[in-house]
């Protein structure tokens, strides 16, 4: 308890700090970072992070601007989320040493890149961001593929420099959402599986060059491969930067061998269904349950949610096809 209010009536005394700070122009020494995290273990971590960073040894500063803080304890917090109407918010974080000691000891890595920006467009971003900061503006609704904590820096970042830089970075543009995301969850894992089911037809559009800016390695090789369009100068001045590592999944683990699993479980009771002339009434609760509350939850939310890829698709399909596939060998013995 004791710690939890050190911390907090430090954290009092570090934002009068910073408030007195805001007013204050950026001196000439003053960098502008963009940080970028590799990903976590858990599914909403599964695609890195994306944050700002600005540090001016005159005037003492060194805080990180975070677009991707929300609060569990937020009313209703999970109906919200499930309708994808989760409200984050923009947060700053002092020093910038904590944020990367809480990454780093998650086990993962912080990748930088110093920008180029003059002095004139680090000022621009610097009160365009404490603009943000303000309680009556530092909330936007989330939307995962268009508006999130990587989307936000990147704009940001261009409307300070006058939408001044382009990327010769190609990527994965022309590619689909649905192809983009399975590189970051891995083909053969349950959480892509997931994805595949509750994806429509909306996430096999195909994407143009900014609209994969949504996730943070693409933003962070799109603005590393970035020049200025009058100078043609460089947009980074010097990266500390790698590809994130690839997932791997054990085979044993995949949604491929748990499919196999279930047809053949299925495909087992139909012949002792067979042999002794009943049916295993219970089987069918097994394959046509689990179909079931996925249609009710795929029409809700495409029907009463703001998540834009979800919808109807033929992969929503395929539990009841194996299921039915299996069952049919007793159909027709019988």
């Amino acid at each position: 308890m004791w710690r939890k209010l050190h911390i907090w009536i430090l954290g009092l005394c570090l934002s009068a700090t910073l408030s007195a700070q805001a007013a204050e122009a950026l001196s000439s020494s003053a960098q502008i970072w963009l940080i970028t995290c590799t990903p976590g273990d858990d599914l909403y971590s599964r695609y890195g992070h994306t944050a700002i960073r600005v540090r001016d040894s005159v005037n003492d500063i060194d805080g990180i601007f975070n677009y991707g803080t929300f609060d569990f304890n937020t009313e209703h917090f999970y109906w919200k989320f499930v309708r994808g109407e989760t409200w984050y918010e923009l947060g700053l974080e002092y020093p910038f040493y904590w944020f990367e000691r809480a990454y780093e000891d998650a086990g993962r890595k912080v990748y930088w890149q110093e920008l180029n920006l003059r002095q004139n467009e680090k000022q621009a971003l610097w009160d365009a961001l404490w603009e943000n900061l303000q309680p009556q503006n530092k909330q936007y609704l989330y939307n995962f593929v268009f508006d999130n904590c990587a989307t936000r820096p990147y704009l940001m970042i261009l409307s300070a420099c006058n939408n001044g830089i382009e990327s010769d970075y190609i990527g994965y543009t022309g590619r689909s959402f649905r192809t983009i995301l399975r590189h970051y969850t891995g083909s053969l894992t349950w959480s892509n599986a997931g994805i595949n089911l509750l994806f429509g037809p909306r996430a096999d559009r195909k994407m143009n060059s900014e609209q994969r800016l949504f996730l943070p390695e693409e933003l962070m090789f799109y603005i590393q491969q970035s020049h200025r369009t009058d100078d043609g100068s460089p947009f980074v001045l010097r990266s500390n930067i790698a590809p994130f590592e690839p997932v791997h999944t054990p085979w044993y683990a995949s949604w491929p061998v748990g499919l196999v699993l279930y047809f053949l479980f299925v495909l087992g009771m139909s012949f002792y269904d067979h042999k002794r002339h009943k049916w295993s009434w219970w089987v069918e609760l097994v394959g046509g349950v689990p179909f079931v509350l996925l249609l009710i939850l795929v029409t809700f939310l495409t029907f009463f949610s703001c998540h834009p890829l979800v919808g109807f698709g033929w992969r929503l399909l395929i539990i009841p096809a194996t299921h039915l596939c299996a069952r049919l060998v007793y159909i027709i013995r019988w």
